[in-house]
């Protein structure tokens, strides 16, 4: 293999190993052996179907294990035939006419298309990838999201709206609104269903009726599709519309925007001292600032996100789109899935190694609350409406607004107040640091 040093792009380079457990869905070798997997078992199901002969327990052994067994030396075969034939799926073809009887070589590629087997074998391998590889490092992240938000329910923390300081909340909340909303996506992803066909040149299974034309070729299609665990879709033309496929990126898409959310959150709590990173010893932030830690971990994860949304938004763009029949224009953009759920999971495993090293500066957070006692005008403003005072808003905004509040301002308002005893001693009891509302019954509510 080429030395990593020397690779065209940063996940076959600097990032080979974090997105090492994609390879075996999405490089060129997964394909064709996936590929060859189709092929193997379509000819199998034909002679089930008693159109080829029976296969003896050797010739299956040897089908199997064309796929299951497929090594490098096979696949730089089957590029050997491709280099020859400038055609991928017929070196494939090739390659398995030279492990079969010859009575057994007509059977094979019987009927279909190219994209029957490209279109299946790429099916299998969003399904597979998404069970084995995304959804671990996605559960793996919500797990720490959730416990973050439990951990931190009851710490209180200044909330912001249009940056400006708002009513406090606690940090386990906002951690428990990602949490939430992940989740959604994650369960969303968890449960779609793969779509593929087979159905010929150009979805009518024309060659396969008309050869054979007393055999139900929508239900051995349906059966056969259904064995990979995927659903049949037998209203296209050469190519399976990827309509499909694109609601299951628009899924990933989603999650990765959350996530794009919560890493420019939590720069911004880093940023403000809010949360404070572990050192690590050896590590150095900076080539002339010696007291830098860098929230890396987010900064990268934010850029890896959006790379992976670029492409997930250009294959919705592109995909629906097709001339007439088909083009090849298509084939390619396909070939690149594998960077776009590489930079997506480089991405989550970046976000999980940077939680592993944040944790909550309670005394900054407690600081900051109680430099802006203002933030309990909504507090008080409603309290007054409570007991009757319609112009309580008005006057709290000639108290408060545009201006920083001490404990002292604050108290000193309540103590000028004109309202009973009662209502004062409400409005006393108020701080920035028990103002909480639902907050940490909220966050202990997730997961």
């Amino acid at each position: 293999m080429l030395n990593s040093i020397h690779a065209l792009t940063s996940l076959d380079g600097r990032y080979a190993e974090s997105v090492a457990p994609l390879r075996q869905y999405f490089s060129e070798f997964a394909f064709l052996r996936d590929r060859i997997r189709v092929e193997a078992d379509y000819l199998a199901a034909l002679a089930r179907l008693g159109i080829a002969r029976p296969l003896s327990a050797a010739e299956q052994a040897q089908l199997q294990a064309a796929h299951e067994t497929f090594n490098e030396q096979d696949a730089q075969a089957v590029q050997t035939f491709e280099r020859e034939t400038r055609h991928d799926v017929k070196a494939i073809e090739y390659f398995l006419r030279e492990k079969l009887p010859a009575d057994l070589l007509q059977w094979l590629h019987f009927g279909l298309t190219s994209e029957d087997v490209n279109n299946l074998a790429q099916a299998i391998e969003l399904r597979d990838s998404r069970d084995a590889a995304l959804l671990p490092a996605l559960n793996s992240l919500l797990a720490m999201l959730e416990e973050l938000a439990r951990r931190h329910a009851a710490t209180p923390m200044l909330a912001r709206t249009h940056g400006q300081p708002a009513v406090p909340t606690t940090l386990g909340k906002e951690f428990s609104i990602y949490a939430a909303r992940l989740k959604k996506a994650r369960d969303e992803i968890a449960a779609h269903e793969f779509e593929a066909k087979l159905s010929g040149a150009v979805g009518n299974l024309n060659a396969l009726v008309a050869a054979f034309p007393k055999i139900d070729w929508l239900a051995f299609g349906e059966e056969f599709i259904a064995a990979y665990g995927l659903r049949a879709n037998f209203f296209n033309t050469q190519i399976l519309p990827y309509d499909n496929w694109l609601r299951y990126f628009d899924k990933i898409r989603l999650a990765n925007s959350i996530l794009i959310d919560f890493s420019q959150d939590l720069w911004r709590y880093i940023s403000d001292g809010w949360l404070k990173q572990a050192v690590v010893a050896g590590e150095v932030g900076s080539s002339t600032m010696p007291q830098k830690v860098n929230p890396i971990d987010f900064e990268n994860a934010e850029g890896n996100l959006g790379v992976a949304n670029a492409l997930f938004l250009h294959y919705a763009q592109k995909l629906p789109v097709s001339r007439l029949q088909r083009d090849l224009s298509d084939s390619t953009v396909r070939r690149t899935f594998g960077a776009a759920f590489g930079h997506s999971l480089l991405a989550w495993n970046n976000l999980q190694r940077g939680l592993k090293r944040i944790d909550a500066d309670e005394e900054k957070l407690r600081g900051e609350l109680l430099a802006h006692w203002e933030i309990l005008g909504e507090a008080a403003q409603t309290i007054l409406r409570a007991v009757g005072k319609s112009d309580a808003y008005e006057t709290l905004k000639e108290a408060t607004r545009g201006r920083a509040m001490t404990e002292a301002d604050f108290k000193g308002w309540v103590e000028s107040a004109q309202v009973d005893e009662t209502t004062r001693d409400t409005l006393r009891a108020l701080s920035p640091l028990n103002y909480l509302g639902a907050a940490e019954a909220l966050a202990k509510r997730v997961g």
